[in-house]
């Protein structure tokens, strides 16, 4: 029987996990008080049906039953059923972006500070999370590739690198991104916006594409930061860092950094990296700047 233990931080997607292995054919269960889940499986053991795949949701709406986890979870051992947990995490600032968004109240939230409750959850569920099995950040994850990790988890056994790396091109006249571990000023490079056929273009066009890649220091520091970040990446991981933020600047964030970001994703993916990558700056009113 596989059996599947669904929780984390409020906000971090355990909504989402749970619509996707329902529709895997789990038979899933939100909320179910921890001390009662030796006796649960045994009931799903047993039935006619032979349910043998599971998901519970434990989290801290339960708040005090929430001590019973470990000792419940010692009895279902000593039955003999193995289990899985699958904790759910995501940064401050995007549970803050994602409760303000769907209006909701944090439930530790009750002085209605809603950064004072996330901080209380993170600390009651410090345990937790460093028994999981599999711990997914989904900070800069869409519900599609939430999905997509959980499906490959669950099905095709996979074991998903922790770290995220998100690539944010930008303009340097705009500010640089404040979340960012790595900035890379690619503003040596020869720029398309004084080529009169290539200005009102982006670094999306197949045009400009080519125009920034076709130079040897283009290719050369493409190739360092590749070395580098192979390099930087499983410390990274080593240290248990778990979102990695490189920004990448030109002036505007219209051509150069465009290219090069996309240029780098794509590199990283090759390398089998989990990537997501932002062109913040991309459609900007830049009058008169260079980009």
């Amino acid at each position: 029987m596989r059996f599947i233990i669904i929780t984390g931080l409020s906000g971090a997607g355990k909504s989402q996990a749970v619509k996707c292995l329902e529709d895997l054919g789990f038979f899933c269960v939100d909320n179910l008080p921890p001390a009662l889940i030796p006796k649960f499986a045994e009931i799903c053991f047993q039935s006619r049906d032979k349910m043998d795949k599971i998901a519970l949701v434990i989290d801290v709406r339960g708040k005090g039953l929430l001590n019973d986890l470990f000792p419940g979870l010692s009895t279902l051992e000593e039955l003999g059923f193995s289990y899985e947990i699958l904790f759910l995490e995501a940064s401050d600032e995007a549970l803050i972006k994602r409760y303000k968004e769907s209006r909701r109240i944090h439930p530790l939230a009750r002085d209605g500070r809603l950064l004072n409750g996330i901080r209380e959850e993170r600390r009651l569920l410090h345990e937790i999370k460093s028994r999981a099995n599999h711990i997914i950040d989904t900070s800069s994850l869409t519900p599609r590739q939430l999905r997509e990790e959980i499906t490959g988890l669950v099905v095709e056994g996979k074991s998903f690198e922790r770290l995220i790396i998100n690539i944010i091109s930008f303009g340097f006249k705009y500010g640089i991104p404040a979340d960012c571990d790595l900035v890379f000023d690619v503003r040596f490079i020869p720029n398309p916006y004084y080529v009169n056929s290539m200005k009102k273009l982006s670094g999306k066009s197949e045009t400009v594409r080519e125009y920034v890649l076709q130079w040897r220091e283009t290719e050369e520091f493409l190739n360092k930061l590749g070395d580098m970040l192979e390099f930087l990446i499983p410390n990274y991981i080593k240290e248990g860092k778990s979102q990695l933020v490189i920004g990448v600047g030109c002036t505007g964030g219209k051509h150069r950094s465009v290219v090069i970001g996309d240029a780098l994703y794509k590199m990283l993916i090759e390398k089998q990296h989990r990537v997501v990558i932002d062109h913040r700056d991309i459609d900007k009113d830049n009058r008169g700047a260079a980009r």
